[in-house]
């Protein structure tokens, strides 16, 4: 089986100028090929999708000053502003009932359905500090339809495949999308060791070298 590697890619500040599938063809496109998997930051996808917010843009609201309290202070909803975004998007009245029914899930030893109750959002938002400078600064929504975006990766660079995942220094591998054919639970364990760069490293992007052989031989 040929050797599986993870090769993180460089890139400059992408932007709302930037059409994802383009730059991943810019600045990966030479390196991949047919049997590769092509990961992507979910917030940098995000990020060139204008889906993002200045905290100082928002109007927080006593209801957001009081939820975030009840987040542990290590989550991007544990801020009034982190808060306020998430109530914009998914309506206030649901956000805090799923907080209330998730406290009551957790005394009967159901945890995290707050995140399932809240609405999308809730597990994706990414607060200030989340991701890269200079959007460091701003509040960052999940992107939109990470499917079809990895399919769209997928055809642009002649890649096995595409995913658009989650990742953090905390051992935490999410899979937000995916082109058809991966198996993105599989692929995502691979990501643990947190391959991307968001911050100053400015490596969002990484190929999966030799995936394809990879997956097959793991469903054999």
């Amino acid at each position: 089986m040929a050797e599986l590697k993870i090769i993180p890619v460089p890139t400059r500040i992408l932007t709302e100028e930037d059409d994802i599938a383009e730059a991943i063809a810019y600045y990966a496109g030479a390196e991949v090929t047919g049997d590769d998997l092509v990961c992507c930051a979910e917030s940098v996808v995000a990020i060139t999708q204008d889906r993002y917010v200045f905290p100082e843009e928002l109007e927080i609201s006593g209801m957001a000053e009081f939820c975030c309290r009840f987040i542990p202070d290590y989550g991007s909803l544990a801020s009034p502003h982190g808060m306020q975004a998430l109530m914009d998007v998914e309506g206030k009245w649901r956000v805090t009932a799923a907080l209330f029914a998730g406290f009551l899930a957790k005394l009967v030893g159901k945890n995290g359905m707050f995140y399932k109750w809240g609405g999308k959002e809730a597990a994706m938002i990414d607060d200030v500090t989340g991701t890269m400078p200079p959007f460091d600064k701003a509040i960052v929504y999940g992107p939109a339809e990470p499917d079809r975006v990895a399919q769209e990766i997928t055809e642009r660079v002649g890649a096995f495949g595409a995913m658009v995942a989650d990742v953090n220094d905390l051992k935490r591998s999410r899979v937000v999308g995916v082109s058809a054919g991966i198996d993105g639970v599989l692929a995502a364990q691979l990501l643990l060791d947190n391959p991307f760069g968001n911050a100053s490293q400015k490596t969002p992007i990484c190929i999966i070298k030799n995936y394809r052989q990879y997956q097959e031989g793991q469903r054999a």
